[in-house]
């Protein structure tokens, strides 16, 4: 039986707390009105009773943001601080105008740093030279304008890629490849961190994990490079013979491949002192099992090392969307991450050592050989402990050339992962540039397949779980204008305070408006403190549904847990 008819299950101290939401204080410049605890009702998550909201819509919503080559963001180097700032701005300002609730954003495209870093240097995409600062921290930059938005921010890491073929200012100094040298390897014109070496591996994580314990991230990523694509040698491009410190110091000295006329072959990844070394230790894998071997370990330390240290921040991969080849579906052709990347992929989701899977599933939806619908159920069926599936999409491919797709591809793709919310809880677009520059209208189509707000998905939410450290305030201001209703919502006090979870932060409001008989979705971002955290807004008295007769608010925590809502019926 509802206490009261209305309060099940609240505990005692629950009560002492509604009842002060008999005294409410001004918010902001409004002017409120009183709201009597007897006012407010309680729809548990559960209730789905006639009045109470239905379930709050979830859908990971995001997009990748790629500092390397200047391809998202900055758009060049070199650009001032406040430029900078105002790209940024305007990215973020239309991820929230497309009720889009994520950003994957490359902090460290290439053993650089777009952040003030003791590890690495400053990226030279900011500046145009490496180690040179900006002026201001730009991942905290990014942080905070999309804490204003709603929107999580995910860094998304390079493990071992460590000078891209692009980049041309001098290296510097402090460079991994200037302090390691040893663990630094030169491969088709690119610098990369050798797996399989120790000082490598150490570097690597350590520069993750001080990232994840000095900024408020909501995810670690990586992206599908580890192990380097196999480079062929061509007449355009040579693979230096001698691995170790000559081909190393060739490449610091050049950033221009050199020119051969060698018969074309594919070229190894020039790791022959750490294989030689794991051999001279006793080592009985084979060289392939043991890249891979190199790779697990090190996805399974990053895994472990970021639950240890936040357990409410998400570890993704995005990963090549072809599976390995022993275990493809009949039909599916293409290359082997497995075999070429050494990325073991089906062995990560089976062993759990990721939150969430971004398989990048870059090709339309009818190519056979790569069919997108048939390659998302194989994601699916590898997927035995349930991590969320989030499917990379190609939204780039959008452009104005004979071979570039139509918004309808995306759109299509889009609805296909909606009809399998068993397989797909969300997805991501690579990249920003395209929604950007609104390249054949993609804007628009998203603009109309995300016409409903959505809270981000949360991976291994349990269910029934929802934050328990949350009692809202709910103030009405009906004189703000004739046609309008201006509503704040104030987070009082914390149920847990004498031991709160550290991940009970609110990130968001979810409010829920009444309108006749139908229920309208909003996501308001929590600005103030944890423990006094508020938003306001202002909503139509009336809509073509009918009068606002209800307004129902939770709480959204760092962990994505949901409060139980609480209801004010408003009179007509």
């Amino acid at each position: 039986m509802r206490r009261a008819g209305r309060f099940a299950g609240l505990t005692p101290l629950t009560w002492t707390l509604l009842a002060l939401l008999g005294f409410l204080g001004s918010c902001s410049t409004m002017e409120p009105i009183a709201v009597q605890s007897f006012s407010l009702r309680v729809c548990p998550l559960e209730d789905r009773s006639s009045g109470c909201p239905p379930p709050t819509p979830r859908e990971f919503r995001a997009v990748w943001i790629a500092t390397v080559a200047n391809i998202d963001w900055p758009t060049k180097p070199g650009l001032g601080a406040e430029q900078q700032k105002s790209e940024a701005i305007a990215i973020l300002n239309r991820v929230q105008a497309l009720n889009m609730n994520a950003v994957l954003l490359q902090v460290r495209p290439g053993a650089d740093a777009i952040y003030p870093s003791a590890l690495e240097p400053w990226a030279e995409w900011l500046t145009g030279e490496q180690g040179k600062a900006p002026g201001y921290d730009p991942l905290q930059f990014w942080i905070d304008e999309a804490r204003l938005r709603g929107i999580e921010v995910h860094a998304w890491f390079n493990p071992y890629r460590a000078r891209h073929t692009k980049a041309s200012s001098p290296v510097s100094a402090d460079h991994v490849a200037k302090r390691l040298p040893t663990a630094v390897k030169s491969y088709g014109g690119f610098l990369w961190l050798d797996p399989g070496d120790r000082v490598a591996q150490e570097h690597s994580y350590s520069v993750i994990m001080d990232v994840l314990r000095r900024y408020d991230i909501d995810g670690v990523h990586f992206d599908d490079y580890f192990y380097p694509y196999p480079v062929v040698e061509t007449a355009s491009i040579q693979q230096p013979s001698a691995a170790g410190q000559n081909a190393v110091a060739n490449a610091l000295n050049s950033a221009v491949p050199m020119v051969t006329s060698r018969p074309e072959r594919e070229l190894d990844f020039p790791d022959e002192p750490s294989w030689q070394a794991y051999v001279a230790s006793g080592g009985k894998l084979t060289r392939a099992d043991w890249r891979r071997d190199n790779v697990n370990r090190f996805v399974e330390r990053v895994y472990r090392g970021v639950k240890a240290e936040k357990p409410w921040v998400r570890f993704g991969i995005s990963p090549f969307g072809i599976g390995r080849p022993d275990r493809r579906p009949p039909g599916i052709q293409g290359f082997s991450q497995y075999d070429k990347l050494y990325a073991d992929v089906e062995l990560w989701l089976q062993r759990g050592w990721l939150d969430y899977l971004a398989p990048q599933l870059y090709w339309p939806i009818d190519q056979a050989p790569q069919a997108f619908p048939v390659l998302l159920e194989y994601w699916h069926a590898q997927n035995t402990l349930k991590r969320d599936i989030f499917p990379g999409l190609y939204t780039s491919r959008i452009e104005e050339t004979p071979r570039g797709w139509q918004p309808k591809e995306i759109e299509g793709q889009l609805a296909l992962i909606r009809s399998k919310r068993d397989v797909a809880q969300g997805h991501i677009h690579f990249s920003v540039a395209p929604i950007m520059q609104k390249r054949r209208g993609i804007d628009a189509s998203l603009a109309a397949l995300y016409r409903n707000t959505a809270i981000s998905y949360s991976p291994q939410l349990k269910s029934g779980e929802r934050s328990k450290s949350v009692i809202i305030e709910i103030i009405e201001n009906r004189d703000l204008a004739p046609n309008s209703v201006g509503l704040a919502f104030k987070r009082i006090v914390s149920l847990e305070s004498t031991s709160p979870r550290a991940d009970a932060a609110p990130r968001s409001f979810a409010v829920w408006l009444r309108y006749g008989a139908s229920w309208q979705f909003a996501v308001l971002p929590v600005a103030g403190t944890p423990t006094a955290g508020t938003s306001e807004t202002t909503v139509p008295r009336a809509t073509s549904d009918g009068v606002l007769s209800a307004v129902a608010v939770s709480v959204v925590d760092q962990s994505g847990r949901e409060s139980d809502r609480f209801v004010k019926d408003l009179a007509p």
